[in-house]
């Protein structure tokens, strides 16, 4: 089974603690892990316990020129990314790999460049093996879906906390995503009230994978900079029952997938 799964919503609602656990937990299933932060933040590295961070793609910017840049400041759409991974990655705990996009300066909205269509082709064409999984954890709201960046992903979940603003950001990011083809959302419920919550999302036709209760134990991690999964507690004991949905969910889309392509 291969895997690729983004994960986004609202700042500061717990989508790089989500991420780092279910890659640590898919590597601990014998997947191939690749989890890629692509959050301008870079928090990545601290949620799956790798001490030493690989540099930022976009800062390697003789590489990006010669995949990506054309003469006249032009740019090639689809350049070489088959080995990224594997020359600019490291290996963490687990052994889940791990990359850092870094950040695009664009000069305008919706602008086009050699680095942005770098990192675009790498997530549309990353070459892996069977058993492996692709961890996507974007940057905060929805910028990114108008970029496109997520484009070839099989399932967004989008992190929701209790709260006005994190459920409007779910709604614009299920809008989005069904104008550029991402066909399967679901969410995940942070920091506890999963009722009106959980009914919300039903509402929108989001499907719930789980909640993450608030736990002092993140905060302790965070404050002894270990990874989640390597202190524990109530808030991963969550995760792993989210990550044993997640896969019922996965199977389900695989075998929608594979009856669409025999009627074709």
């Amino acid at each position: 089974m291969l895997i690729k799964i983004a994960i986004t919503g609202k700042g500061g609602v717990g989508k790089t603690t989500l991420s780092g656990t279910l890659a640590r937990l898919l590597a601990r299933d014998g997947y191939e892990v690749l989890a890629i932060d692509a959050d301008p933040d870079m928090n990545l590295a601290s949620s799956l316990g790798v001490e030493n961070p690989p540099k930022p793609l976009t800062e390697f910017k003789d590489l990006i020129q010669e995949r990506a840049g054309a003469p006249g400041g032009a740019f090639v759409y689809n350049p070489k990314v088959d080995d990224i991974a594997s020359k600019y990655g490291v290996i963490g705990p687990d052994g889940v790999r791990m990359l850092v996009m870094g950040t695009v300066d664009r000069g305008g909205s919706g602008c086009m460049c050699p680095a942005s269509a770098f990192l675009r082709a790498l997530l549309r064409h990353l070459m892996l093996k069977d058993k492996s999984a692709v961890i996507l954890d974007m940057e905060a709201g929805i910028e990114h879906l108008g970029r496109g960046t997520t484009r070839g992903m099989d399932l967004m979940i989008i992190v929701v906390e209790p709260g006005a603003r994190s459920l409007e950001t779910a709604e614009r990011i299920k809008k989005l995503s069904s104008e550029i083809g991402i066909k399967h959302l679901a969410a995940v419920i942070n920091k506890g009230g999963s009722g009106k919550v959980n009914d919300k999302l039903e509402e929108m036709g989001i499907q719930v994978l789980g909640e993450i209760p608030f736990d002092t134990m993140l905060m302790q991690a965070d404050l002894e900079k270990r990874a989640p999964i390597d202190v524990g507690g109530e808030a991963i004991d969550a995760i792993v029952k989210i990550k044993e949905k997640l896969m019922e969910v996965v199977e389900k889309i695989e075998i929608e997938e594979e009856d669409s392509k025999s009627k074709k």
